[in-house]
């Protein structure tokens, strides 16, 4: 009981100690080893979790609450098919539970199910229809199949709920469409006033009311929201810029031409991916909206798949001098195989826009060196104002201050530099501002890249029907929008810690310092 209520209380070096000395004594106490794994998890340490939650699982099979903690574990880790697994003998044991059924149609939307999702969602709220984190789960499942409307009408009855519920106020304005009046602000003030709101309801809040401060060009007012929300989100995550700028560097030390000259040849000679990346808000849903409205490639999503892979291997990055031609090709055949799951169609390529791919740069070429890269790149200071902005569901904790971004930033375009240099004409640029003052012939330039020809449907993306998991998944239903980059102008008073980061990026953009 003592280490539980440290656990809730979030102490949790104490926490810890109390278990470990407990289950010195009794290592047979599957509650006990259940509390340990949640505690693992929530410093991140899923791998961790997920054998103790296995542990537990081994120990007292009927144990449901350590199974659904093994769901939950293995759905955080991109493991869907595990966790959907676990998930069906959760319900067979507990039919009537909405949290599994919640977990079993976000499960079902990652691996792209999403009607099966939506009608698992309607099933659950006949049944339990005053939970409001469902009506908000089932909102996200609609706005992502492109059923704006009625993923609206879900928020909002969320929020009829559970007016504090700062995750659904944030899901209604990051449609980037829905205009808050002024009782919606209010509502949103008084749920900010409430005395025992948690701090994860806070600063989604802050983010929802910054973007309704924004709306109404009140930047001073909107920007003390964002920085009130990412400075609350910031405190929550573990994130070293310099640990960042130090695996760039292995990265280009490693990456020599005389290193992919000596390794030609390897790899999967498969040609079906197109990894889209870059930073976030750059433009990169987009380029994939474009994309998958061709004939012959397929629009999946953010794929978590490749730096699955990575995590898998010794010394990353270093570790890839060490690699031999058969691992290469491995490697290269198991992303073949662990993206099938995502595809739905038979087109000869597909899309994986993970932004954050860019990192992996070295991999791909190794693993699978005929793939497509687009690198999707847009203006430094107005990409980095709509990353801090924007609360991501998961990862990106460099966004949540100002200077982490900046550095990101420039480690991201310091490494593609080097890329251009030692392997050139391998990567095609996508500059957003480009692509908005010359549409068709920027697409032109980008299916040609792809090695297909080119197709009207490409130009009329906004009408091409397919379900869009990411933050822009409305504004690429829509014609091109030409106002987006002169939105962080208002807030420049604001922003000289960024640009002061930023430095010569942003004089020389779209060129890259020389000695960056």
């Amino acid at each position: 009981m003592t280490a539980a209520l440290a656990l809730h209380d979030n102490r949790i070096p104490e926490a810890e100690r109390g278990l470990k000395d407990y289950l010195k004594r009794d290592p047979f106490d599957a509650r006990a080893i259940r509390m340990l794994a949640e505690l693992a998890g929530r410093i991140g340490r899923l791998k961790d979790a997920e054998n103790l939650l296995r542990r537990a699982v081994e120990l007292a099979p009927a144990f449901t609450a350590a199974r659904a903690n093994l769901a939950l574990v293995l759905y955080r880790q991109n493991r869907a098919s595990e966790a959907l697994e676990e998930l069906d003998r959760l319900i067979e044991a507990e039919p009537d539970h909405p949290g599994h059924a919640n977990l079993k149609a976000a499960t079902l939307g990652r691996l792209g199910a999403f009607e099966e999702a939506i009608t698992l969602y309607e099933r659950v709220l006949v049944d339990a229809p005053a939970q409001p984190k469902l009506w908000m789960s089932y909102g996200h499942m609609l706005k992502t199949v492109g059923r704006q409307a009625d993923g609206v009408a879900a928020y909002r009855q969320a929020l009829a709920l559970s007016p504090t519920l700062g995750e659904a106020w944030w899901s209604l304005a990051n449609l980037k469409t829905v205009r808050f009046d002024d009782a919606d602000i209010a509502a949103m003030e008084a749920a900010q006033a409430e005395p025992g709101i948690s701090e994860e309801d806070r600063f989604h809040l802050d983010f929802a009311l910054g973007k309704a401060f924004e709306d109404r060009r009140d930047a001073d007012r909107a920007f003390g929201h964002y920085c009130a929300g990412n400075a609350l989100r910031r405190t929550q995550l573990v994130y070293d810029a310099g640990e960042t700028e130090r695996f760039v560097d292995d990265c280009i030390a490693l990456a020599t031409a005389d290193f992919f000259d000596d390794r030609a040849g390897w790899g999967s000679d498969a040609r079906d991916p197109v990894f889209i990346l870059g930073m976030p808000r750059a433009g990169s849903t987009l380029v994939e909206q474009i994309l998958a409205s061709h004939s012959r490639i397929e629009g999946t999503t953010e794929l978590p798949d490749l730096p699955a892979l990575a995590r898998k291997l010794a010394a990353y990055p270093q570790g890839l001098a060490e690699m031999t031609a058969e691992r290469a090709r491995e490697l290269g055949e198991e992303y073949l195989r662990r993206t099938a799951v995502q595809r739905r169609t038979d087109r000869p390529l597909f899309v994986d826009k993970l932004p954050n791919n860019w990192a992996h740069m070295v991999l791909i070429r190794l693993i699978l060196p005929n793939a497509t890269i687009i690198d999707a790149r847009r203006e430094p200071r107005a990409c980095c104002f709509s990353n801090f902005k924007q609360h991501f569901a998961r990862g990106q904790a460099f966004s949540y201050a100002l200077d982490d971004m900046a550095r990101y930033y420039r480690d991201y375009v310091r490494l593609m530099a080097h890329l251009d240099r030692v392997q050139p004409g391998r990567v095609h640029r996508v500059f957003h501002e480009a692509l908005v003052a010359d549409t068709e012939a920027e697409v032109r330039r980008l299916l040609d890249a792809c090695g297909v020809g080119f197709e009207p449907a490409c130009l009329a993306f906004h009408e091409t029907e397919r379900a869009v998991r990411t933050a822009s998944s409305e504004q690429v239903r829509q014609p091109i929008f030409t106002g987006g980059d002169r939105a962080w102008r208002a807030f420049a008073p604001h922003l000289g810690p960024l640009i002061g980061a930023l430095g010569d990026v942003v004089e020389l953009y779209p060129d890259v310092p020389p000695d960056l």
